[in-house]
């Protein structure tokens, strides 16, 4: 994924490179911001046409999730192509991407 190879020359040259578990909460941690705009911007769920998140915060997560990736050797795009085969699996079995458990 050209993305997450973005993400690990930006981490490398700027000498960002974390332990998984700080890159864990650090995705936690913008994980949580992104919930916090949508509750405000729906007045806690009463208004759910109202969600509105910004860019830049999808964008954090998406960085701490790729950069949570690369410091477990684990290729974004291959685990991506992973889970959609197994939600399409569910859909072909069940006709829900849910796990069931």
């Amino acid at each position: 994924m050209d993305e997450q190879d973005r993400v690990a020359a930006f981490v490398d040259d700027n000498d960002l490179s974390a332990p998984p578990a700080y890159r864990l909460l650090d995705l936690a941690s913008e994980l949580g911001e992104v919930a916090k705009e949508l509750n405000e911007s729906t007045a806690y769920g009463s208004d759910p046409e109202r969600a509105a998140v910004a860019e830049d915060e999808l964008g954090d997560t998406l960085f701490a999730l790729l950069a949570l990736c690369s410091e477990l050797d684990v290729d974004a795009g291959e685990a991506l192509e992973t889970a959609l085969a197994k939600y399409e699996s569910r859909l072909d079995d069940a006709e829900t991407p849910a796990s069931g458990e």
